[in-house]
């Protein structure tokens, strides 16, 4: 990456430029945010890198959550096209299901955020029983158990995405805490043009665009590092 992150309008452009900006370190060297920002936006009292993701989603319509390595990434709207075929290998999520290529953890907590047109994960959690409710104290009942992991494979399979933060606020009005993530399927944030835009090309095709356009952003990287990325 040859943008270097100070300002939210930095990270904006990255995405816009590269298509694909993970947040994170991974196997192509110094390809993520966290090797490429000024330390006064990534950990700091000053608003950064994480509280910009919110506001960036927004703005730009680009797609963000745990995409790469079970980790997260911005992938502009135009790339993230191309990366939900080959991720969905050309399935819909109702037809994975039909051809039983879709376990029940997944279709469940598909079906919970895909039947809304946004979900908090505290809500999610809270419907699925992924959470104890305060009026069951510590009875016998248990929780569902596997939430992040399932949400986790649903947003590397190209089936859900994060479309914005909400944080807490404070007696006082001021927000404060970790921001707590919105899923929506894509096809509900993106509208109808998600699924003409998606399966216009093989997903072959469109894993090679891919592979493409990070070997161009990456000219030094080799190519196994480019295909375990992008696995």
């Amino acid at each position: 990456m040859n943008i270097y992150i100070r300002k939210k309008e930095d990270l904006i452009n990255a995405i816009e430029e590269y298509g694909i900006v993970p947040f994170f370190s991974n196997e192509i060297k110094g390809f993520s945010l966290e090797e490429n920002c000024d330390p006064k936006v990534y950990f700091s009292e000053q608003p950064g890198l994480w509280e910009w993701k919110g506001p960036v989603i927004q703005e730009t319509r680009c797609a963000y959550g745990k995409f790469f390595r079970k980790k997260a990434a911005y992938i502009s709207r135009k790339w993230y096209y191309d990366f939900a075929n080959y991720r969905r290998d050309g399935y819909d999520f109702e037809a994975r299901v039909s051809d039983g290529l879709v376990n029940y953890n997944e279709e469940f907590l598909y079906n919970i955020i895909a039947s809304r047109h946004s979900i908090l994960s505290k809500t999610a959690k809270a419907i699925g029983g992924y959470v104890r409710p305060r009026e069951r104290g510590k009875d016998s009942w248990e929780p569902r158990k596997g939430f992040d992991t399932t949400i986790t494979a649903l947003q590397m399979k190209g089936y859900v995405l994060i479309t914005d933060f909400d944080y807490e606020t404070d007696r006082k009005g001021e927000f404060y805490g970790w921001g707590i993530a919105r899923y929506a399927t894509p096809e509900e944030f993106y509208g109808k043009s998600f699924a003409k835009n998606c399966y216009r090309r093989s997903p072959e095709e469109s894993y090679q665009r891919l592979l493409r356009q990070l070997k161009k952003i990456n000219p030094e990287a080799s190519k196994d590092d480019l295909i375990r990325f992008l696995q």
